[in-house]
């Protein structure tokens, strides 16, 4: 079946005229002349049975269909202008996959691991953006998302499937001089050293310490900070203990600059995932990624 799809050189002097609001400039931009450009937005206009532009005294200027249609048509060139790239670049070996990753589980864990990606799989590219909500894939250029968040709001993003990678853990850290010489704490030692919360995860000591049978009222008390990475930097000048997982310090911990206080891990309620669109025809790149990344989070 013949697709219903104007010709690219029409899409890329409509898309540099609606970016500039000018034939002319369009013009400029695309090496060709003036009346070219006007051609070819008239044939799109006639094709789509649509006017894209209305003319104004000092020039044209977009119709809010036209406006719509260009931030549609923006996005689609970007992605054949990258992929385009991807396969020149590959040359027909591998591929390169876009993910969308929660940033401190993607700089901290997934990026020190992609030296062992390329070692692995030489001609997979990784680009990586952030991303720390769900989204609908069609409306994005993403393969997949690294994704942090309860099971249940795992399997409600619509149109995606889950690989459940590693559940979070947290366990209580901080810099080795607050330990005093000592191998590891106690929960009632920890309970009164200075506790330092999450701000986002505000019951955090409190299910700690209830976990370990210790009553601890002061659970709540203590400087707030909203991400992990914080909290280890404010750990590991000795502000106070935190509950960090310790698959997102890992560096600190192999520098000394942090400790594990006391080895008594809890499960916390989210987990990590990688989410992908629920198609059948998943890209070998995408499969070969999946399979690598479920053999991370397991070591």
């Amino acid at each position: 079946m013949r697709r219903k799809i104007p010709s690219t050189q029409a899409l890329a002097c409509f898309e540099a005229a609606a970016r500039h609001e000018s034939y002319t400039r369009a013009a400029e931009e695309l090496a060709l002349t003036q009346s070219a450009v006007s051609r070819q937005i008239g044939a799109l206009e006639t094709f789509m049975g649509l006017a894209l532009f209305r003319r104004t005294r000092h020039g044209v200027q977009l119709t809010a269909a036209g406006a719509d249609y260009a931030r549609q048509i923006r996005r689609q060139l970007d992605a054949m202008e990258r992929d385009t790239l991807d396969a020149m670049a590959r040359q027909g070996a591998g591929g390169s996959l876009q993910l969308a990753a929660v940033p401190t589980l993607a700089t901290r864990w997934l990026i020190p691991r992609l030296p062992l990606l390329a070692k692995a799989y030489p001609d997979i590219t990784v680009h990586i953006e952030t991303q720390t909500r769900p989204f609908l894939f069609n409306d994005t250029p993403f393969d997949a998302a690294l994704y942090t968040g309860t099971p249940q709001q795992a399997a409600t993003w619509a149109g995606t499937r889950h690989t459940l990678l590693r559940h979070e853990e947290v366990v209580p850290v901080c810099c080795p001089a607050l330990m005093d010489g000592r191998a590891a704490l106690t929960p009632a030692q920890v309970a009164r050293l200075p506790l330092l919360q999450q701000s986002t995860r505000p019951d955090g000591w409190r299910q700690w310490f209830e976990a370990q049978g210790v009553d601890n009222p002061r659970g709540g008390a203590g400087p707030r900070y909203e991400l992990f990475s914080m909290l280890a930097v404010a750990a590991a000048h000795g502000l106070g203990v935190a509950l960090l997982p310790p698959l997102l310090i890992e560096a600190e911990l192999a520098r000394g600059e942090l400790a594990i206080a006391c080895p008594r891990p809890l499960r916390g309620e989210r987990s990590h995932y990688l989410v992908e669109p629920a198609v059948e025809d998943t890209r070998p790149a995408l499969a070969l990624f999946r399979q690598w990344l479920v053999g991370q989070a397991a070591t």
